[in-house]
């Protein structure tokens, strides 16, 4: 049996010494992915390493990106392998965001109703 890609992705993650490692089950808020994966690296350089493994472990167990943006630059990667997306950011950038408080909340619409 193989992993699954999102753990996949976070074992990419820990090799390279990723920081907050956070999982977010994103499945019925959002009809792009199921899970985001969001990540922290010290600097550019490792932000990128961290995404070039992710990438490079990923192909390996034969899953393959849709897209891959912002490596240039190194200060938030994405990685978008459709279910799974995958954000390694900088600290200043991942705290500017924060990804993790814009995707918890739950929609108003999904909000149960008080008696």
């Amino acid at each position: 049996m193989t992993k699954p890609l999102k753990d996949i992705v976070k074992s990419a993650l820990e090799d390279i010494k990723g920081e907050r490692i956070v999982e977010i089950d994103v499945i019925g808020v959002s009809d792009v992915a199921d899970t985001l994966v969001i990540c922290s690296g010290a600097s550019n350089r490792q932000v990128k390493s961290l995404a070039n493994n992710v990438l490079d472990d990923a192909k390996k167990a034969g899953f393959r990106p849709i897209g891959v943006e912002g490596m240039d630059v190194g200060e938030w990667v994405l990685v978008d392998f459709g279910s799974v997306v995958v954000h390694v950011m900088l600290p200043n950038a991942r705290d500017f965001y924060e990804l993790e408080k814009l995707w918890s909340k739950v929609p108003a619409n999904q909000i149960p109703e008080r008696d």
